[in-house]
């Protein structure tokens, strides 16, 4: 049963960026967010691409698809940190693996002249990632993953996106602390409320086997290219193994 506290407005988070180590000069590309608030999302959104002023990797572009070619006419993250920070002032933000997302945001804001502090000076941030991992312990816990065992449709998602990936967390984020809170009466906690659906069908067990579908040589191929470019990207892939 989740005991977390809630906070009226939620702003779910995600970015893209140039590589995986702001240390080693990487930087943010895009910043995608949604608002919700009392668990209801509002309609309202953070969006915008970055002109980062470096080369953006390979391994990073094979992953979220976007060039320097198309971001060079992209504002440069000083002219947008304003409404940035306008958007997730006081909010608690939601973010999958939130230290990577924290950690480049922070970096963003050092190289600022007028030091505009950093993430948690104007927010909370819940990590879904860990909490994830404690909810469900030996798991695959990945976005993907994680919309797959909440029945979470992300079949339009071919490469990773900042606000189609905030999209789709808000909606892992509601179903993985206890669904939607809406029936709710305003200020109650959503701790031991039940949502329950009078309509659910069993589904027959009196069915022919599921038919196996082998992929072909250009799908096997395709996807050891998606293997190596990961592998290239983090300098590790399981998969490869």
């Amino acid at each position: 049963m989740d005991k977390r506290t809630y906070t009226n407005r939620i702003v779910v988070l995600d970015t893209e960026t140039t590589g995986l180590n702001p240390q080693e000069g990487h930087r943010i590309i895009e910043i995608g967010c949604v608002e919700m608030v009392k668990r209801r999302l509002t309609g309202k959104r953070f969006h915008v691409y970055i002109n980062p002023d470096r080369i953006i990797d390979e391994g990073a572009i094979a992953v979220h698809g976007i060039t320097n070619q198309f971001l060079d006419d992209k504002p440069h993250f000083e002219q947008i940190v304003d409404d940035f920070i306008a958007f997730i002032k006081d909010a608690e933000l939601v973010i999958h693996n939130a230290p990577f997302d924290v950690g480049f945001i922070n970096n963003e804001l050092s190289r600022l002249n007028n030091k505009s502090g950093t993430v948690t000076d104007f927010s909370e941030v819940f990590d879904t990632l860990a909490y994830a991992r404690k909810k469900h312990p030996g798991q695959r816990n990945s976005l993907d993953a994680l919309c797959k065992r909440y029945g979470i449709d992300n079949s339009h998602r071919d490469l990773h996106g900042a606000l189609l990936d905030a999209e789709i967390l808000a909606d892992v984020f509601l179903l993985m602390t206890g669904g939607q809170s809406s029936l709710l009466d305003e200020g109650q906690s959503v701790i031991g409320a039940v949502s329950v659906n009078t309509n659910v069908k069993r589904v027959s067990t009196d069915r022919s086997a599921l038919k196996i579908i082998s992929c072909n040589e250009e799908e096997l191929t395709a996807h050891q290219l998606r293997l190596d470019a990961i592998e290239k990207a983090s300098g590790a892939c399981i998969w490869n193994q």
